[in-house]
């Protein structure tokens, strides 16, 4: 069963270099705000990219309310990885005042 994390939990594990952590928001979404270091895959292409996404390691997905994210961490816990939610995505990452890039950067409309 995959579990949720919270943006503060997925914040620290980020900072430790302990998970990785995928945007699969629309392109639009990611350049108007995004979490440092992470890596965009839209959600229509996480299939066809999952190659990209080391099976060793734990993975969080998160999009802007965590609905998209879910779906992504569900076929990716199927498949046999480790795969978390980050719960409330971005609009709750936002709401807790964690650092969003670049500077000034907004959690956009999908």
């Amino acid at each position: 069963m995959a579990l949720d994390y919270s943006p503060q939990e997925v914040s620290r594990l980020h900072d430790d270099r302990a998970i990785q952590l995928i945007d699969v928001r629309a392109d639009h979404e990611h350049e108007a705000g995004h979490i440092a270091g992470t890596t965009l895959i839209e959600l229509s292409e996480i299939s066809s990219r999952a190659g990209e996404i080391d099976r060793e390691r734990p993975v969080v997905f998160y999009c802007r309310s965590g609905a998209r994210s879910a779906m992504a961490t569900e076929a990716f816990a199927q498949a046999g990885y480790d795969a978390h939610n980050m719960a409330g995505g971005m609009l709750a990452w936002s709401a807790a005042g964690l650092p969003i890039e670049p500077e000034g950067g907004v959690v956009a409309d999908p």
